[in-house]
């Protein structure tokens, strides 16, 4: 028994190696997002910005950024074409959801379904700072209420 468990370890541990991160060049470090080229959002007169990690936000593919809302910022009623996974880093995020308000204080994650119908925003209380990646380009599609 005790060499059946030497075995499976062993092959375990090779099966991570295999897996894990050939090259340190792959890691991606952002000591102060401060220090990033930040901007703005076309449309958002300085209200929303952003800056990109990964990618290109607007671009084509992937991406990873951070992006700021000044305190007060609302999103109105849209839709995303893309899930969009969020991380709230500062401030108090918030989604209206079939007409239910959720807050998200720093700290907090959420998941927004592709296609899903919300409202979203930035509290009065403290500017955000929110990091998300997606798979595909970001996009805000606005709906009428």
């Amino acid at each position: 028994m005790k060499a059946l468990h030497s075995v499976i370890a062993g092959i375990t541990l090779g099966t991570l190696a295999l897996t894990a991160p050939a090259h340190a060049d792959s890691l991606i470090s952002v000591p102060d997002s401060a220090a990033l080229k930040w901007q703005d959002v076309a449309g958002t007169q300085g209200k929303v910005s952003y800056a990109n990690v990964e990618g290109d936000i607007f671009g084509q593919g992937p991406y990873s950024a951070y992006v700021k809302f000044k305190k007060g910022t609302d999103n109105g009623l849209h839709q995303h074409t893309e899930t969009l996974p969020t991380l709230v880093v500062k401030g108090t995020f918030y989604a209206v959801i079939d007409g239910k308000r959720t807050e998200f204080p720093a700290g907090a994650y959420y998941k927004l379904p592709a296609n899903l119908v919300h409202e979203s925003g930035c509290t009065a209380a403290a500017d955000c700072l929110l990091f998300q990646y997606q798979a595909d380009a970001f996009d805000l599609k606005p709906v009428k209420g």
